[in-house]
């Protein structure tokens, strides 16, 4: 019985760190969570700093290292430089694969430099690991008005619209794309 319990301590120890580990992520999931349905309720006004608070647990990758090369991305984006953009999020990606806001940031610098199929490929990624981000959905509908299909662009701002309701850019282009569209059922 003594030779089990260094065993069983050990064992202790570790998911006392696993559960360590998880909390963050755990309050950052029932944070983001309770944001979301608070968005769903708020006024226009409200909506505002929701919307913002949402932003900033997105960009938390659990790592100061990782979330400076997000930093670094998005400054490059906010200069006008979306190449340097890409050399940042693609070594953010690289050292952190699971992190969706890399790919998110990415996306937007890729459609910048027009290359618009490895976009999509992003923003398939950052959807794949946040089924809620409507700013990925946004960037898709764009994507999808740029190439001409106005249905698919559609479909993709209603859906960002049911996550979001407060985005008046898209609750414009869905006005728009349904005027073109003529209403009609897709």
């Amino acid at each position: 019985m003594k030779a089990l319990r260094p065993l069983a301590n050990g064992i202790v120890a570790v998911l006392l760190l696993i559960a360590a580990g998880l909390l963050p992520a755990l309050a950052d999931t029932t944070r983001l969570d309770d944001l979301f349905q608070q968005l769903q309720s708020a006024t226009d006004e409200e909506a505002g700093a929701i919307t913002q608070n949402i932003w900033i647990e997105w960009s938390k990758s659990g790592s100061a290292s990782m979330d400076l090369l997000l930093k670094r991305g998005q400054d490059a984006l906010a200069a006008g430089d979306p190449q340097s953009a890409i050399d940042h999020l693609t070594a953010l990606i690289d050292h952190a694969p699971d992190f969706p806001e890399g790919y998110n940031e990415r996306a937007t610098a890729y459609f910048q430099i027009g290359q618009l199929g490895l976009s999509i490929a992003d923003i398939a990624r950052t959807l794949a690991l946040n089924p809620r981000h409507f700013g990925a959905l946004s960037g898709l509908g764009m994507i999808f008005e740029q190439l001409n299909e106005p249905d698919k662009a559609l479909e993709v701002y209603r859906e960002a619209l049911k996550i979001n309701p407060h985005m008046k850019d898209v609750q414009d282009a869905v006005k728009r794309l349904e005027a073109q569209l003529g209403g009609q059922e897709l």
